[in-house]
């Protein structure tokens, strides 16, 4: 039996029993504040993921234990769900990026079973958490709308905005009247309270001195607060609906905060209030990719051996420092969505000072600062040693200048 005859047993009026909302990745940060969310004003919710959440569950929430590569087990997971919101995802950022195979089986794999399962169970609506790497290859992008094309799956950067790539088109390729109605949301970088991603990482290289130099000083980039991305998701759900027209049916949106801005300006007020400062220096982006390059080199060489954190990927490089923001007019228009917060990173501040998270606060533990020196080190070493073959007849004169300044260290 197909699984569109298995589908059209259950078209009878779904839009009318919207009573469960299931959450992929709900033991995440993203994924358990959508399903607060939901829970807050009735829904009934269930988080799904390999790990459970951190948080602890309110009324109308249930987790359940599943890993997305499973088929059988996600078909169990969904049983019972009326609209599915997938934000499971794996290899965004640290060594995760490295693991292509798991990376592809969560990523491509999870998200066919995902589809799978809701055309079985028939589940008639699905908003899928995207990236707006997906359309990003290194290149400028101002203002960048949703006809951009994708680019050639050679060109991108890193395989996690690859594997986001075809699962996004896999997503809206499902997109069928009376059958399955989906759309995309291209994330800008989360953050908020509570994040346990980006926000601690910054904190970690602030407390050890790591960024010692800025790059990209003019660039510009979105970011996406909590909040707005939480209200973006249960208005792409709501678009989806009979009653919305599924509006929303096959369609994919930016969502940001909707003021591009400087990552390291973005960051400084963090930074800053907790008692650090960031450096004046700036290098050219080309020697930071360089850089970049070499501590890949270093994961995959000691990744065996060691546990080498990489420091920045080139992925992160051009990101930080290639402008690429984009337009969140269509979002507005269709959706209604309004970002109630912009680079509002103050809650945020507050929240670490409140936990001792202050220069003066930290007493950083001694097995914490030698991981890090023994990273920084490691990576010092390897980029000495590649840096002194490059040759810099192909270098500005600047970077001639900054690169002896490395190498003399």
């Amino acid at each position: 039996m197909s699984l569109e005859t298995v589908s059209n047993r259950h078209l009878m009026s779904r839009d009318d029993l919207d009573d469960v909302h299931l959450v992929t990745g709900g033991g995440g940060y993203t994924g358990f504040k959508l399903g607060r969310r939901l829970a807050e004003i009735g829904k009934k919710v269930i988080l799904v993921d390999i790990v459970p959440p951190k948080w602890p569950l309110i009324r109308n929430m249930s987790f359940v234990q599943c890993d997305l590569t499973k088929d059988q087990a996600v078909a169990s997971a969904l049983r019972g769900a009326d609209c599915v919101f997938h934000l499971a995802s794996y290899g965004m950022s640290g060594k995760e990026q490295f693991n292509a195979k798991l990376i592809e089986e969560v990523n491509i794999n999870g998200t066919e079973n995902v589809i799978r399962a809701c055309l079985q169970h028939g589940i008639r609506r699905l908003v899928y958490t995207s990236s707006n790497n997906v359309v990003f290859g290194g290149q400028e992008i101002r203002n960048g709308n949703e006809s951009l094309p994708y680019p050639p799956l050679g060109k991108f950067l890193d395989h996690y905005s690859k594997t986001k790539r075809i699962a996004e088109q896999i997503v809206l390729e499902a997109d069928k009247e009376c059958l399955l109605r989906t759309c995309a949301l291209r994330l800008g970088g989360v953050y908020g309270v509570g994040e346990l991603r980006h926000i601690p990482r910054v904190v970690n290289m602030a407390q050890t001195g790591v960024i010692q130099a800025l790059f990209g000083a003019e660039s510009l980039t979105d970011f996406l607060h909590v909040d707005n991305m939480v209200q973006a998701h249960i208005l792409a759900a709501k678009a989806l609906t009979k009653e919305e027209s599924h509006k929303a049916g096959g369609q994919t949106y930016f969502i940001s905060d909707g003021a591009p801005i400087n990552t390291f300006s973005f960051f400084r007020p963090l930074i800053e209030g907790l008692g650090y400062s960031l450096p004046r220096r700036q290098i050219p982006i080309r020697l930071m990719c360089c850089i970049a390059w070499v501590i890949e080199m270093i994961h995959f060489l000691v990744s065996g051996i060691y546990d080498f954190q990489p420091v920045l990927t080139r992925m992160e490089v051009y990101k930080m420092g290639v402008t690429n923001y984009f337009c969140i007019k269509k979002a507005s228009r269709d959706l209604g969505y309004k970002p109630v917060k912009q680079n509002e990173i103050s809650d945020v501040l507050g929240d670490l000072v409140k936990r001792g998270f202050r220069k003066k606060q930290m007493k950083t533990s001694l097995v914490f600062r030698m991981n890090w020196f023994a990273n920084i080190v490691i990576t010092v070493i390897f980029t000495s040693f590649v840096l002194s073959y490059i040759p810099l007849w192909n270098l500005s004169t600047f970077e001639k200048a900054t690169l002896s300044v490395i190498l003399d260290k």
